[in-house]
């Protein structure tokens, strides 16, 4: 069989599936969440030989990108409670909200369905596979996931244990279908497909969500990348700052939340930088800083133009000594990139400012950027995150993966 029959036999049973998901009971789709929750936590040794297979042929991957590829105990662990979590949330499909009564005797509402079919097209982290699974099984989607060739023995193994969790609560195992070809091709195939897919979203390097974005022939969910920032107002608990920037940063690198760009009022600067700085250095981390930060941080090197605007996903920090919270949101508005922003503050007023005109999906008030996440948000997991402006923004779990459209309920009324 050709790729392209191949990728067309995908689209056409995803399409069809999506057709019984829609119509899927709330108790069978929790069947199949939590089935998948046990089989997760049962298939642990397979799961980690295949993921082994993976790690063996990536050694020429970097330090950020082997560590995404890992599919560690807390890792299974937190993919099956979120699949827990899922299950235990209400049921979005079929609920209608917003009806109002018009004057002609019908009343108007809104109900939310499914998008339908959505193709998932990730790099690195298997686990994604299982948030992308899991969703779709609540949200009564159907979807077309293509992992990246380096995962491919870890992503096999766990649509696997999907295909039999959708089976034995009586779904159709089509409902969620892995791309079993590491063809590069394989991709171009599924984001020109409007027949069988209604969305994409891509969730991996800038360069592969530049090309999706260019290329696809379907509406995009995306963000590009995660030029994050912290900023320490003039008015701020040091203790509590530096306990919080040190998170943003150093807790893990490689996430598109985590903080790559320190802002510090004047105020502030010769107090919080050397404390800061001393945590940084312990850990190894490389501060680009601007002139007034190299006077008060001895090690830190110049920060060029580009490191203000650069996603390092490594221990490398950019730092920035700023007079005004005006300056700050200015400086946050032209160099990020919508993705996540906090500000660390005592000052309600600066906090509420911070809130409201820092352009970006999420915006924080004296925690750290690495919540920015939908499984801490409380949304069970997410299909990734979205610095888009239309359908969804931000972290994008269910409702996301949801759209309205209008209901009309009448007693026989007909228009004059």
């Amino acid at each position: 069989m050709s790729l392209a029959a191949y990728m067309d036999d995908l689209g056409r049973a995803a399409r069809a599936a999506a057709t019984q998901m829609a119509a899927a009971s709330t108790a069978a789709k929790n069947t199949a969440l939590l089935a998948l929750a046990r089989r997760l936590r049962e298939a642990g040794p397979a799961l980690a030989a295949a993921n082994a297979r993976d790690l063996a042929g990536a050694a020429e991957l970097s330090g950020p990108l082997r560590d995404r590829l890992k599919l560690d105990a807390k890792t299974l662990a937190t993919v099956a409670e979120g699949c827990e979590q899922i299950a235990a949330m209400p049921d979005p499909i079929g609920e209608i909200s917003g009806v109002k009564r018009r004057p002609s005797g019908i009343s108007v509402g809104q109900m939310r369905v499914p998008l339908g079919v959505f193709g998932m097209i990730y790099e690195s982290r298997p686990n994604v596979t299982i948030e992308a699974a899991s969703l779709a099984i609540k949200s009564g989607n159907a979807c077309i996931l293509r992992g990246g060739s380096e995962a491919i023995h870890s992503n096999l193994a766990l649509a696997e244990l999907v295909a039999a969790s959708l089976e034995e609560a009586g779904l159709p195992r089509t409902a969620v279908q892995l791309v079993n070809t590491t063809d590069r091709a394989a991709v171009g195939l599924l984001i020109s497909r409007p027949q069988w897919v209604d969305v994409i979203i891509p969730r991996g390097g800038k360069g592969l969500i530049e090309r999706i974005s260019a290329e696809a022939k379907v509406p995009v969910i995306k963000h590009l990348d995660g030029n994050c920032h912290s900023y320490v107002d003039e008015f701020v608990d040091l203790d509590l700052a530096v306990k919080v920037v040190d998170n943003a940063k150093t807790q893990k690198y490689s996430p598109c939340n985590a903080t790559e760009s320190l802002l510090v009022h004047a105020a502030q600067a010769p107090a919080f930088l050397p404390r800061i700085a001393a945590v940084f250095k312990a850990k190894g981390v490389e501060m680009r800083g601007c002139l007034r930060t190299l006077a008060l941080v001895p090690g830190a090197v110049p920060a060029s133009e580009e490191d203000w605007s650069t996603e390092y996903l490594a221990p490398v920090i950019s730092i920035k000594v700023i007079d005004s919270l005006d300056e700050a949101i200015a400086h946050i508005n032209r160099y990020g990139s919508h993705h996540t922003d906090a500000i660390l503050t005592t000052h309600h007023p600066n906090a509420m400012r911070f809130l409201r005109e820092v352009d970006s999906a999420s915006v924080m008030v004296n925690a750290s950027t690495r919540f920015a996440d939908g499984f801490e948000y409380g949304l069970g997991a997410e299909i990734g995150i979205s610095t888009d402006k239309f359908h969804a923004r931000g972290p994008v779990g269910l409702e996301g993966l949801t759209s309205m459209k209008w209901v009309v309920l009448g007693q026989g009324e007909v228009r004059g």
